[in-house]
């Protein structure tokens, strides 16, 4: 996977159904604004929220409705139910998986190697790791994704740990392996593609998918330039994300006319006070 690419949220309605309708021309919104490939099932898709049978449907529906690749989300805490929900995924026609750490319980680099080549050694779709240490409370080290690369199925990895040095280091021993560093953290985009990525998984993909694409396609030829669209949505980012999470990134997204639907419990809707912040955030970006 190359360019850009949302964790697509996944439209609930306010019973928190989901509503597939939306999810459908969602698929539609951010395809028409540039965006390279999908990526159903991830953290901002609230996945771990939804049932097994909803993964599979909510991957389907992408499938279906998509002309960009898509990259399933299709991890779990343990071996079998990523088997499970990866063959769920090659089925509906994705085109890889993406897969989270196993979380829960304690893992080292180790268990995590040997859980990654046997799960890479079970299935047939390109494996993409997947390091979030802020969910997770883990973290694929360096070395562990450079001994991974060099399995033929594992295909890449999407880093949302926000060190660029970690990132430089992983690219550093994948060097000579096909291998796709994605970067997971909106606000280093344009110093991860300095450092060698070869694009991102990103929340503010959701809300400005051609903002973002932009900062994807001028790297090469005006790198400052790239930095400074991306210093221009750090604020929105940093919002979205760490500050109020997914139901402010739905929200935002309602704003500018996205068919995001509504977040699902636990989660709540954002209060007055984080509207007013958003809705502050939102013009700017949308005028430069």
């Amino acid at each position: 996977m190359h360019g850009v690419g949302p964790p697509l949220v996944t439209p609930f309605e306010e019973n928190g159904d989901v509503d597939y309708s939306r999810l459908r021309n969602l698929v539609g919104w951010v395809e028409r604004r540039g965006v390279d490939f999908l990526v159903p099932c991830g953290s901002n898709s609230e996945a771990e929220l939804l049932t097994f049978a909803e993964r599979r449907r909510v991957v389907e529906t992408v499938v279906d409705e998509a002309s960009v690749p898509v990259l399933a989300g299709t991890g779990h805490p343990g071996l079998r139910e990523t088997v499970e929900a990866t063959q769920a995924a090659t089925e509906a026609g994705a085109d890889a998986a993406l897969v989270v750490t196993p979380f829960y319980y304690h893992h080292d680099q180790d268990t995590l190697a040997a859980y990654y080549r046997d799960l890479a050694d079970r299935i047939s779709l390109p494996l993409y790791l997947y390091s979030v240490p802020a969910h997770t409370g883990v973290r694929l080290d360096p070395e562990t994704v450079g001994d991974l690369a060099s399995h033929p199925t594992i295909a890449g990895l999407k880093d949302s740990s926000g060190s660029i040095g970690d990132l430089v280091r992983a690219q550093q021993r994948v060097a000579g392996e096909q291998f796709d560093m994605l970067v997971g953290s909106g606000g280093v985009l344009g110093a991860a593609l300095d450092a060698g990525a070869t694009g991102g998984i990103l929340a503010l993909v959701n809300l400005f998918p051609e903002r973002v694409a932009e900062i994807f396609d001028v790297h090469d030829d005006d790198p400052d330039r790239a930095r400074e669209l991306n210093a221009a949505l750090a604020d929105v980012n940093a919002a979205v994300t760490a500050k109020y999470g997914v139901p402010g990134l739905k929200w935002a997204m309602r704003e500018r006319g996205a068919p995001a639907g509504h977040p699902r419990s636990p989660h709540e809707p954002p209060d007055d006070g984080t509207k007013r912040h958003l809705e502050s955030l939102l013009d700017e970006p949308v005028k430069s």
